[in-house]
């Protein structure tokens, strides 16, 4: 099914008591058997976009290329990187502003600006019982009362049907430039990385490929502004890091775009066999918990906070990893019992339940998403 505007989908969740799949741009897999889809499609366009307030507001079913596209002509863009799904996940369609909202989609550059939900100033959406609610408005500290702003972003549709967001964007710097280190370990290029985050020289980007192209571990340091900033920023930081080998600076803007889209959508693990999982946790445990995984292929992010693992199908990461201060979530592979979210400790699984319960009490989106 797929409604023509916000009324005619709060009438149809209105009315309906069999669950539904929701479903934007159809890049992350196909729908459960004996589950309706409910395509977002039909909710679609830019509302509101002024460029010298930084503001723009998109309904849901809006594709993620017209939203960019948009922003690139005014010399602006979506600071937080939303990550591409589809070559990882082998799906089709385009991504839309909805999924992006629903997923909390952040890419290399949330070490700098902070995640999809930080750039939020409000929502719009449909409720499990038909009504229609909205939070925020179109500027920062708009918000009274529930933050329903923040709890929907990340929610995975789980809480209600996405119909409008409001969005802060910010301009697109004039250069950019990359500090390549060749060769080095897990644990030497997470030290690498964390002494140039924490310099002064605004890195925007810090990631590891322990199998880089031509199979050689590349690590990739980021920095973007000005053209004369990016040139003295990217000299200093090739000083600082002097005591690893093989140091060098890549500043050609297609090279370097490349570089960081490959990082942000995980291109290492695309057209390989395996499941995916993204384990979040401290920097610094981050080489131990990559040795502990056993993985077919690695891939560190945010400094080495992020790790995107390939493993074999049906492997339980959890159980390899063991305890540590973090979660794992698998984010290609399912269907055999272990579940792709990390479970959450009692207490707050019960205020998650409470939550679906005030929101969805028909239990109608998304079925076993969040199992």
């Amino acid at each position: 099914m797929q409604p023509k505007d916000e009324a005619e989908l709060a009438q149809i969740i209105a009315a309906r008591n069999a669950p539904v799949w929701i479903a934007g741009g159809g890049t992350c897999g196909s729908v459960p058997e004996g589950v309706e889809r409910l395509d977002t499609a039909g909710l679609s366009g830019i509302t509101l976009y002024e460029p010298g307030a930084l503001t723009l507001v998109a309904k849901a079913g809006t594709p993620l290329f017209e939203i960019e596209a948009a922003l690139d002509a005014e010399g602006q863009r979506l600071a937080f990187e939303p990550w591409d799904a589809r070559r990882l996940m082998g799906a089709g369609g385009a991504p839309t502003i909805g999924g992006v909202v629903a997923m909390n989609a952040s890419g290399p550059r949330r070490i700098a600006v902070g995640a999809m939900r930080d750039f939020m100033l409000g929502v719009r959406f449909v409720d499990g019982m038909g009504q229609v609610l909205k939070n925020g408005g179109r500027v920062m500290k708009n918000v009274t009362g529930y933050d329903l702003v923040k709890l929907m972003t990340g929610s995975r549709g789980a809480l209600g049907v996405l119909t409008e967001v409001s969005l802060k964007v910010l301009p697109r710097p004039e250069a950019a430039g990359t500090v390549l280190i060749d060769g080095l370990s897990d644990p030497d290029a997470v030290r690498a990385m964390s002494a140039a985050l924490t310099s002064p020289y605004e890195v925007t980007g810090a990631a590891h490929m322990p199998q880089g192209p031509g199979g050689t571990p590349l690590t990739l340091i980021r920095v973007e502004g000005f053209e004369t900033q990016v040139t003295y920023r990217t000299g200093a930081l090739q000083a600082l890091l002097a005591e690893f080998p093989h140091v060098r600076v890549e500043t050609d803007p297609d090279v370097t775009a490349a570089l960081w889209a490959g990082v942000r959508d995980a291109a290492p693990f695309h057209a390989r066999e395996g499941d995916v999982w993204r384990i979040s946790c401290k920097p610094s445990d981050g080489p131990d918990l990559g040795a502990r995984a056993q993985a077919q292929g690695l891939l560190y992010d945010w400094g080495g906070g992020l790790i995107w693992a390939l493993v074999p199908s049906g492997t339980d990461l959890r159980a390899r990893l063991g305890a540590y201060d973090g979660h794992a979530t698998r984010v290609r592979g399912g269907g055999d019992g272990i579940p792709n979210l990390q479970p959450e400790p009692p207490a707050l699984a019960a205020l998650t339940e409470g939550l679906r319960a005030k929101f969805d009490p028909k239990g109608l989106f998304n079925p076993g998403l969040m199992a």
